[in-house]
C-alpha cells in the first residue's frame, strides 16, 4: 500500500467501532496541530477529515481544546454563520457577540463553563443599566444618566436577553456536534420568555379608508399588497416583474431586500416557508396593472437616468427603494387617516382579518408565509371584542 503524503490524514478502527480519523490543521490558538475526528463509518470519517482540510486551506482555524469562549465564537461566526446562514442573520449574530458575549465570557475556556455561570451573567446582563455600562452619556451636551449622577435605567428588553441567550445557545450546540464539548451548558439555562407585542391592526372600515386614501400615493399598490397579500416590507421591495402573472392572477414570493452593513442586498426570504406561490385577487390585479402603467410614465420621464432593475416598486429612476425611506410614503399617509400604526401592521391586519373570517389557521399560515402555525396562533390571532361578544353570546343562549 503506498505511503500517505504528509498532512493527508490517517483513519483507524477502534476497539468500540468507531473510526478514528487524524489531519493536520491550524486551530485557532496559532500551531500547527494534529486533531482528531470520528464517525461510525470509514466514509463518515472520511468526509469529516475532508472538510477540516478544506476549511483548513481556505484560511480558517480549527479550534482545540484549549480554545477560550472568544476564539471559539470567531471561529463559529467565520465558519458556520456566515458560511450557512443569511447575511441579515450574520449580522445580527456578529453584533450579539461583539457587544455582549465577547466581553462576559471571552476569556473563559469553552470546556469550562458552567451553567451558573451564564445564568448569573444573563440576570445581570438584564438588570444592567446599557448607558452607563457603554458610557453612552459621556457623549451627550446635557448628560442625563451617569455622568449626572442619576442612572436612567437603559435596560435590555427581554426579547434582547432571550436573543443574547440564543446565539450562545446555537454556539455551543455547533462545539457539541464537532466534540469540542459533552454537553450544551446553555441549554440548562432558562431565560424568561418575552412578552410579544400585538400590532394594533386595522378594522374593515378603517382598511377600506386607507386603501381609497392611498389611491392618490404612487405605491399604492404596495399598500394593496401589504393589506391583501400579507407581504412583508422586505418582499414587498425585492419583488420583481418576473414573479407577477396578471393574466393567470399569481405571485411569487421569492426574493427580500435589506440592508446590511451599509448595503442593500436581494437575497432569498426570511425562511423556506416564506417561499410561496400566492393568487391575486381582483383588487390586487387591478392595483399592479395601474402601478405598471405608472411606472411605465416614470421610466419615459426618466429617459437615460432609469435604471432598469425590474422591480415591481422602484425608485422614480428604477433603483431599489431604501427600506427605511418607505417612512416617507407611510408616515403622511396614516396622518392623514389619523392613524398610530407600524408598516408591519397592515401584514398583521391581513392575518388577523382572515382568521376572523373563518378561513383555516393552516391556509393563513400559508399566505402569510409563516415557518410555523405557532407563530399565526401565538402572535397574530388575538380574538376582537366583536369575536368575545358572538362567543359568550352563543354560549349565552345555549344555556340560557
Amino acid at each position: 500500500m503506498a505511503k500517505r503524503a504528509n498532512g493527508e490524514g490517517s483513519i483507524s478502527r477502534r476497539k468500540d467501532g468507531l473510526y478514528h480519523g487524524r489531519a493536520y490543521v491550524t486551530t485557532t490558538s496559532g500551531i500547527r496541530k494534529r486533531v482528531s475526528v470520528y464517525g461510525k463509518t470509514r466514509e463518515e470519517a472520511h468526509q469529516k477529515i475532508t472538510n477540516l482540510q478544506a476549511q483548513d486551506n481556505q484560511g480558517v482555524p480549527t479550534p482545540d481544546t484549549n480554545v477560550t469562549v472568544e476564539e471559539y465564537l470567531a471561529y463559529w461566526l467565520a465558519a458556520i454563520v456566515k458560511a450557512q446562514r443569511r447575511p441579515k442573520t450574520y449580522q445580527g449574530y456578529e453584533s450579539v457577540v461583539r457587544v455582549h458575549l465577547v466581553p462576559a465570557l471571552g476569556k473563559r475556556k469553552l470546556r469550562t463553563l458552567r451553567a451558573a455561570e451564564i445564568r448569573n451573567w444573563l440576570g445581570r446582563l438584564a438588570t444592567t443599566c446599557q448607558c452607563c455600562r457603554h458610557g453612552w452619556d459621556a457623549a451627550r451636551t446635557e448628560p442625563k444618566c451617569c455622568e449626572a449622577g442619576e442612572c436612567c435605567r437603559s435596560h435590555l428588553s427581554r426579547r434582547m436577553v432571550q436573543s443574547v441567550h440564543a446565539v450562545l445557545r446555537n454556539a455551543l450546540e455547533n462545539a457539541v456536534r464537532e466534540e469540542l464539548i459533552v454537553r450544551n451548558v446553555a441549554k440548562l439555562v432558562q431565560v424568561p420568555t418575552p412578552d410579544y407585542g400585538i400590532g394594533k391592526g386595522l378594522t374593515v372600515p378603517q382598511a377600506r379608508l386607507l386603501l381609497k386614501e392611498s389611491r392618490k400615493d404612487r405605491l399604492h399598490a404596495l399598500y394593496v399588497l401589504a393589506l391583501v397579500m400579507g407581504m412583508r416590507r422586505g418582499e414587498l421591495l425585492g419583488l420583481h416583474w418576473d414573479a407577477v402573472d396578471l393574466e393567470r392572477g399569481t405571485l411569487i414570493v421569492s426574493s427580500n431586500l435589506q440592508r446590511v452593513k451599509g448595503e442593500l442586498l436581494l437575497g432569498p426570504t426570511k425562511t423556506a416557508s416564506s417561499l410561496r406561490t400566492l393568487p391575486l385577487p381582483s383588487l390586487v390585479v387591478e392595483a399592479l396593472e395601474e402601478h405598471r402603467e405608472r411606472q411605465a410614465q416614470e421610466r419615459a420621464a426618466a429617459g437615460d437616468r432609469w435604471a432598469e432593475r425590474g422591480l415591481v416598486f422602484a425608485s422614480r429612476v428604477g433603483t431599489p427603494i431604501e427600506p427605511d425611506n418607505l417612512r416617507r410614503s407611510w408616515y403622511p399617509l396614516r396622518r392623514r387617516l389619523g392613524l398610530d400604526l407600524r408598516f408591519h401592521d397592515l401584514r398583521h391586519t391581513c392575518v388577523t382579518l382572515l382568521l376572523d373570517l373563518g378561513v383555516p389557521p393552516h391556509v393563513v399560515r400559508q399566505i402569510a408565509g409563516h415557518s410555523d402555525i405557532a407563530v399565526t396562533m401565538k402572535v397574530y390571532a388575538h380574538a376582537s371584542l366583536d369575536e368575545q361578544r358572538r362567543a359568550l353570546g352563543a354560549l349565552g343562549e345555549r344555556l340560557g
